[in-house]
């Protein structure tokens, strides 16, 4: 049904653009541009919109409703937050403007492959692009300051508040705090140097294979531990350089097309590089990866450290937060007796799905006090962790419920303000639809908006 909608609503669009003076601008695509919305001293035109639909299709988002009568409301709701902010002269921080529009150009870049290719998609070029994004994200970086104006306009809330918000909350619409765990840690790693040498030797002899005249592609797909690129021979596609490890957007640059790299380590393992195409600061590249591996001797002798240690702490030889002092080799834990920490949040609780998924294995079933076996799993560097041993203890848990004013008021004192700052935008939108001039083309009258007050803003046929 959905589709559907959406093909009715394009249906009508090309026969508004068939229908409509031929002193109209025509915008990429075919489609005949002209206004679909004024708002105060605003507009919106249908190239606007159908820039918008194109921008999330190029970012793989996609709505579940009627795409264009959903982001045409949000367009029109951002409209008046942006009307207002200028009565209000707020300012734009053009530093944020510009880090944000370079992240916006290579993620899309990135995308599609290339300048050309974005070029060629949205039917502009680049600096055109570049130009009319930067005023995109000039006008949503005011809607934002005026949005968050409003919401921080909310009186404080007092505790007597928030008991009268679960008063008057049904249960059911009140956060559910999971259950959550307090756990300390004794890591020990293997000999990652030992291994380290290891993949560099091999990775040196696939290098000397590749010199000697074997395919790149070839071996790639047979040795690189990268699967999003080994089935494709290693090729990485048309990227820009920052969206990859600095040491390997550095020497990927450096090199000329055809010439194999050295190695280059990352936090992701050990590459070799071959540059196929460089334009500006985009490159399309092949690489192996390989990853340090451990022996079962590596297991073994690290299992047996732990398993004595873990024997001691439930013999009462040693306490758990001692045999952290002097045994683990996590240095961020190992200072605090091996009490583990958000590192975002400095929170020493953690919830099911913010632990590994072998930590968790570890610990399901045991109580508090409890010590696990050894067990084997991954450390936070990089993007994927190595390998690391470990024994976990249970320090406490917290039992899953719903939220109470005694135990959780942080909890449901945010959650009020959350509701008390959705209220006051809301209450923003509905009073300024009421006061604004709006003129909405009749195109879009079928749309299922949100807000009522749209309904009375379509201006009459003809």
């Amino acid at each position: 049904m959905v589709h559907l909608q959406n093909f009715r609503l394009f249906a009508i669009v090309a026969l508004l653009v068939a229908t409509v003076s031929a002193s109209a601008q025509k915008y990429p695509g075919g489609i005949v541009d002209k206004s679909i919305a004024v708002i105060g001293n605003e507009m919106i035109m249908i190239s606007d919109l159908e820039e918008e639909v194109q921008m999330m299709k190029a970012q793989g988002i996609m709505s579940d409703r009627n795409a264009r009568c959903e982001i045409l409301e949000n367009m029109l709701e951002s409209k008046l937050f942006l009307m207002q902010a200028r009565v209000d002269s707020l300012e734009i921080n053009a530093d944020n403007v510009e880090a944000e529009l370079r992240g916006r150009v290579d993620q899309i870049r990135t995308s599609l492959g290339g300048d050309d290719a974005v070029e060629e998609y949205f039917g502009k070029p680049i600096y055109r692009l570049r130009q009319e994004w930067r005023e995109t994200i000039e006008d949503q970086s005011l809607i934002q300051q005026m949005q968050h104006k409003v919401s921080e306009g909310i009186p404080e809330l007092s505790p007597y508040d928030v008991q009268q918000y679960v008063a008057h909350t049904d249960s059911v619409d009140l956060p559910v705090v999971p259950i959550k765990y307090q756990l300390s840690q004794i890591c020990v790693y293997p000999d990652r140097e030992a291994a380290n040498i290891a993949v560099k030797e091999r990775l040196l002899a696939i290098r000397e294979r590749i010199i000697n005249g074997e395919k790149f592609s070839t071996l790639a797909r047979i040795y690189s531990q990268d699967p999003g690129s080994a089935r494709r021979g290693g090729e990485l596609g048309m990227a820009s350089k920052s969206i990859f490890w600095p040491a390997f957007s550095d020497a990927a640059m450096s090199l000329k097309p055809g010439v194999v790299s050295q190695i280059v380590e990352t936090p992701d393992g050990f590459h070799i590089i071959e540059v196929l195409e460089k334009k500006d600061d985009m490159f399309n590249a092949r690489h192996i990866l390989l990853k340090p591996e451990y022996t079962s001797e590596d297991r073994t002798k690290g299992f047996g450290l732990l398993d004595s240690l873990r024997t001691q702490i439930n013999q009462g030889s040693v306490t758990f937060e001692l045999a952290a002092r002097f045994y683990s080799e996590d240095p961020a834990t190992r200072t605090n007796g091996g009490q583990m920490a958000d590192p975002y949040t400095g929170s020493s609780y953690f919830e099911i799905d913010q632990l590994k998924p072998q930590d968790y294995n570890a610990i399901k079933d045991l109580e508090v006090g409890e010590v696990a076996e050894p067990f084997e799993s991954l450390d936070n560097e990089g993007r994927n962790g190595n390998t690391v041993y470990k024994i976990l203890k249970i320090d406490k848990i917290l039992p899953a419920h719903t939220a109470t004013f005694t135990h959780d008021y942080s909890l449901l004192l945010e959650q009020a303000r959350q509701e008390k700052a959705m209220e006051a935008i809301d209450d923003f939108i509905e009073s300024k639809i009421k006061t604004t001039y709006i003129i909405l083309d009749p195109l879009f009258k079928d749309c299922a908006f949100k807000r009522d007050g749209w309904a009375a803003k379509f201006r009459k046929e003809e």
